[in-house]
């Protein structure tokens, strides 16, 4: 008997998409991160495996401080994860939620005023700046991002609230 694996592709093409694509270690990956946070003017969907990054997470403050409605989650790690942000941004009044339903939930990408997607294999540490090979690419398309906010909210909907670090 044979097994077949079905996989479910997803074609976009993107016409005339502004697309700015950075690397690190120490390629400017957090700085396009926060730069771009800091223009957010309605929402921020995130979605994150690893997320110890104190810039970005000031960001995500800072743009909820501004009225922006941020949302995020996380793997299941950054329950226990020993400097994980998601403390600080879920005090900061941050809906936060942690989404244990796969071994691991690897996205890294956020949606920004729902035109804006940052993706790529750069997670939102510190380490991913300064030690890392990663990528990070910041693509301008509003048909791009509504796919990957229906993404998102199919994983928010199988995420729990996160409720912060048991003391």
């Amino acid at each position: 008997m044979k097994t077949f694996l079905l996989a479910l592709f997803l074609a976009v093409s993107i016409q005339a998409a502004e697309i700015q694509v950075y690397f690190s270690p120490q390629g400017g990956c957090t700085e396009a991160v926060v730069a771009n946070l800091d223009k957010a003017t309605n929402t921020v969907l995130v979605q994150a495996y690893s997320f110890t990054s104190a810039p970005i997470a000031k960001a995500l403050v800072d743009a909820k401080k501004r009225g922006v409605k941020v949302q995020v989650i996380l793997d299941k790690s950054q329950r226990t994860e020993k400097y994980s942000s998601a403390d600080f941004v879920q005090r900061a009044g941050i809906n936060t939620f942690i989404d244990a339903k796969h071994a691991i939930a690897h996205n890294k990408i956020m949606v920004i005023d729902g035109k804006t997607i940052l993706t790529g294999s750069f997670n939102f540490t510190k380490a991913a700046e300064m030690n890392n090979a990663e990528n990070l690419l910041v693509i301008q398309d509003a048909a791009l991002a509504a796919k990957y906010t229906t993404n998102w909210q199919a994983h928010l909907k199988h995420s729990e609230a996160y409720q912060g670090k048991p003391n």
